[in-house]
């Protein structure tokens, strides 16, 4: 497997003095690469590579300045391990070729370019880099170029491999990864993208890490293997934390300002020491031999990615230093002293005085936040507010009089890199880094305004959170948002005066809320719709006013709605949860102010996935709550039907299939609302197969209304006037007047649920009118009296008239699939559909409709491949007017359609081309 293949620069034709050839030899967040001599005149640039060890090269890895960028490198290869080139001439090395970059322009100069090429096995010593020519632009008028790191990838040479000609080497292939296709590495640190952003340490022990994992799976210790490899994911994070630090670090070193050089030494040590001891790496690396409880499972890695601690600030490091400084004085000046004699308030004092002055020395710094309970006013009148820190740029309005303020910024290499939110933390001003309060406690006046009572209530530093350009403090401020919330009822219990009323706190989180479900990174956004489930399934109930839920409601409700349509699945899916979490909690449920939101009518222009998410709520909220009487809870039955005959006709398929549930939920409570609103159940309907389909499930859920009815008849005759009394028994009477009410509006039965005895002969008329209605055809057409009587109701096929006895409802599906004459079977998807619809099915509906086309003489559907043989065909001839064209025999139907169709199928000269009226005639 290939591996990093360490080397050292042995030549250079050129160098500026501050970024020397030398640079290249190691990788780290804190290297500044090669550049070449100012106004040096050369067009071309030679750097030699010596390799430690002969090696057989697999890929070469390049990484480009951002702006001062050569047009072209070339490779060459040299392979002497006896001799070493001292010039740079080409006669020494084979040429490999070459990598073109960009110019950068379309990134505006901020992103570096990253080239990994390939190159067939080839044994080599040293490698040689030819830059050549510069991309001129607005930051490089000198023209000088620039490389920021090198990257060699390979394998060492064995002895026995060294004797050995280069013919067996030009046929291998490089090892290759099977399940990413991808060169093969030995480690992941070999990878320029990792080692150049992760701290030296950490790589150190994701290396060892690695190591380990091989070993563990080697002996099959996996559950061993598995938080090995929880740990290293967790390590690279930690350590793109800690890169970034040590960038920090080494400005504050150029800028002399020595005071935040110590605090960011301490501030990296402290932070390692927590990860490490977090994670239990050093348990995990079994220097002193195999451990037991490696082999068991524990809680930091049960649930998945083990979660990091947080990050010190500088703040938490200085009073660190501050504890540190003074305990040896409080230790001896407490020996010195007799018990009686130190006093709790000596000892508070002696703690707060060298702690307030450290923490006034790191305000005039500008690097620790403000209280956040101190008043604005008295903020503004500290003296020490006028002082400039040190790491504030004095003169903000000089001019950057060099490129060396720009060499100082760390750019991006790839935007849609693993790396990509350390990155883009490192874009900005050189001085970032070096100030991290920088890009978070800026408020200006506009959002002050706007954040004025969450700033007032929770704080300005957990408010600066929330606006901070790192996705890691808004990830934080959430969490402390999460705990305030779920501790404010210890608070509010222990009766602070100075505790902020319940509905403050809920105005504030939700203002801070309504920004972070906004947010574009997906773990912001994650713990963002944690806080808002915590927020109104936990701190809402019984503490908040209900105007002050509507407000909160009003306010994070659009957001989450826009969030369900996203075209992420992950984020679709959490913004429905939380909707649903939302709308479960009771004063949102009392009040109903997420249903009206759902059952609003879907238009044809709607998004599919922002239809689908609102239709799946609406009909997950239908199942939970219930369809209610209450007009404005948005659960009503004109509601639901109104938003699911909408849905039905919404061009995308899906969105479909859930409207015609909403719909079929419905019409188990009104019917004849759900029918009135959808178009006439008839024969020309019915060709519409969404009508057809959704008709069918009517169908069926009459049919079963319909046996309810029978088991209800029983308890009407069942009549007893021996009691003396003239009314029938109140519980079966009145499942009898519910089931009545469901199909014919509530005839023949009381307000108050009971049949009187005098208008038993008539209730027993009705209900059996219904039944015998609910057994009838389609057209609804009047039977005799004869029917009404028997006691085994009768099917009819709607299209053919064929009758079975019974109510068995799979009767009239087989007859369906199988014997129907006038149905037929699609040839490409199976589906059952009426032959006069065939052709207008295979064009439009059908799975293959790519494959048909309608024939411009005969308007039949014919497979693209068969049309020049269906036009030479003798039935291929032009329509008739007034005519439709049958595709099972090629003949000419005349219309009136159901007429014409039915003649044509149904009767003893019709379709020789039907195939189901010949079966059906011989069954009979």
């Amino acid at each position: 497997m290939a591996k990093k293949i360490p080397f050292n620069v042995v030549f250079a034709s050129d160098e500026d003095a501050s970024f020397p050839a030398s640079e290249l030899n190691t990788h780290g967040p804190t290297v500044h690469g090669w550049r070449s001599a100012v106004d040096s005149g050369a067009s071309t640039h030679d750097i030699i590579l010596r390799f430690h060890q002969p090696a057989k090269i697999y890929r070469i890895q390049l990484l480009a300045h951002q702006y001062l960028i050569p047009e072209k490198v070339e490779l060459w290869l040299h392979y002497s391990p006896k001799s070493i080139p001292s010039t740079p001439s080409s006669q020494y090395f084979d040429f490999l070729g070459f990598v073109a970059l960009a110019d950068n322009a379309n990134t505006n100069y901020k992103s570096r370019e990253l080239q990994s090429v390939t190159v067939n096995p080839r044994r080599g010593t040293h490698l040689k880099l030819r830059l050549i020519g510069a991309h001129c632009n607005e930051f490089n008028a000198s023209q000088q170029i620039a490389l920021m790191a090198v990257n060699v990838l390979g394998e060492d040479l064995e002895s026995a491999a060294i004797n050995d000609g280069d013919e067996h080497l030009a046929s291998e292939t490089p090892p290759i990864d099977t399940a990413t296709g991808e060169l093969a590495l030995a480690s992941v640190c070999d990878d320029l993208l990792f080692s150049m952003y992760v701290e030296e340490s950490i790589v150190q022990h994701i290396r060892e890490l690695e190591q380990c994992k091989l070993k563990a799976v080697s002996s099959e210790r996996f559950e061993y293997a598995r938080k090995l490899k929880l740990c290293m994911t967790a390590l690279r994070t930690a350590g793109e934390r800690l890169g970034r630090y040590a960038l920090a670090k080494r400005q504050a070193v150029q800028q002399e300002d020595f005071s935040a050089a110590k605090l960011r030494k301490e501030q990296i040590e402290m932070y390692r020491t927590c990860v490490l001891k977090e994670l239990q790496v050093h348990q995990l690396l079994e220097t002193d031999g195999a451990l037991s409880q490696n082999d068991q499972s524990c809680e930091i890695y049960a649930g998945g990615k083990p979660s990091l601690p947080p990050a010190p600030s500088l703040q938490d490091v200085a009073h660190a230093l501050a504890e540190a400084a003074i305990s040896p004085k409080r230790a001896s000046a407490q020996r010195d002293k007799s018990p009686i004699d130190v006093s709790s308030n000596d000892v508070v004092s002696a703690v707060v005085a060298p702690a307030a002055a450290l923490h006034l020395l790191a305000k005039s710094h500008d690097e620790l936040p403000q209280s956040p309970r101190l008043p604005m006013a008295s903020r503004h009148s500290s003296p020490m507010s006028s002082r400039q820190g040190s790491l504030r740029r004095r003169n903000k309005s000089a001019p950057r009089n060099s490129y060396e303020d720009y060499e100082e910024r760390a750019i991006p290499t790839l935007r849609h890199s693993n790396t990509n939110e350390f990155l883009r933390e490192c874009q900005g001003n050189a001085l970032l880094e070096a100030d991290p309060n920088r890009s978070r406690s800026r408020l200006n006046d506009r959002e002050r305004r706007q954040a004025a009572l969450p700033i007032l209530v929770f704080g300005s530093e957990l408010v600066e959170q929330f606006y901070s350009r790192q996705f890691q403090d808004r990830e934080d401020g959430l969490l402390r948002l999460r705990n305030f919330l779920k501790e404010r009822e210890k608070v509010e219990a222990e009766g602070n005066e100075h505790a902020a009323s319940p509905n403050k706190v809920a105005r504030s989180a939700a203002l801070l809320l309504h920004r972070a479900v906004r947010d574009a990174v997906y773990s912001v956004f994650s713990q963002a719709t944690e806080t808002v489930r915590v927020l109104f399934l936990e701190y809402v109930p019984g503490r908040v006013s209900p105007n002050e839920v509507a407000r909160c409601v009003d306010r994070l409700l659009p957001e989450l709605l826009a969030k369900s349509g996203d075209p992420s699945a992950r984020l679709h899916t959490l913004a429905q949860h939380t909707i649903l979490s939302i709308a479960a909690c009771p004063q949102v449920a009392e009040q109903h102010l997420v249903a009206p939101a759902l059952s609003r009518s879907v238009g044809s222009g709607t998004h599919q996935r922002l239809a689908m998410s609102r239709l799946q709520m609406l009909e997950q909220l239908v199942h939970t709550q219930g369809i209610s009487s209450d007009k404005h809870s948005g659960l009503t039955c004109r509601a639901l039907s109104d938003c699911g005959c909408s849905g039905i006709h919404h061009p995308a398929e899906p969105v479909r299939k859930v409207a015609e549930r909403i719909l079929l939920l419905v019409y188990k409570v009104n019917p004849r609302l759900v029918r009135k609103q959808l178009p006439p159940d008839d024969d020309i309907t019915r060709r519409n197969l969404l009508y057809r389909q959704l008709f069918t499930e009517f169908d069926k859920l009459d049919l079963e209304r319909k046996q309810e009815l029978l088991e209800g008849s029983k308890y009407v005759d069942g009549y007893n006037p021996s009691n003396g009394a003239d009314f029938m028994q109140p519980s079966t009477s009145t499942d009898a007047s519910r089931i009545l009410k469901s199909m014919n509006g509530g005839a023949g039965a009381t307000d108050n649920g009971y049949v009187s005895c005098n208008g038993k002969q008539q209730y027993n008329e009705q209900l059996k009118r219904s039944m015998q209605s609910a057994s009838n055809s389609r057209k609804g057409s009047a039977t005799n009296s004869e029917s009404t009587e028997e006691a085994t109701p009768k099917t009819n096929c709607p299209f053919c008239g064929w009758c079975c006895s019974g109510s068995d409802a799979s009767q009239l599906d087989r007859h369906y699939w199988k014997a129907c004459p006038f149905l037929t079977k699609c040839p490409q998807c199976s589906q059952v559909l009426e032959v006069a619809a065939l052709n207008y099915h295979l064009t439009t509906e059908c799975e293959a409709k790519e494959s048909y086309v309608v024939c411009t003489r005969c308007t039949e559907s014919v497979h693209k491949q068969l049309y020049e043989l269906h036009q030479m065909e003798d039935f291929c001839r032009e329509l008739q007017t007034g005519a439709a064209r049958c595709p099972l025999c090629h003949d000419d139907v005349h219309l009136p359609l159901d007429g014409g169709w039915k003649l044509h199928l149904l009767s003893a000269g019709g379709c020789p081309g039907n195939i189901r009226k010949r079966n059906l005639k011989k069954a009979n």
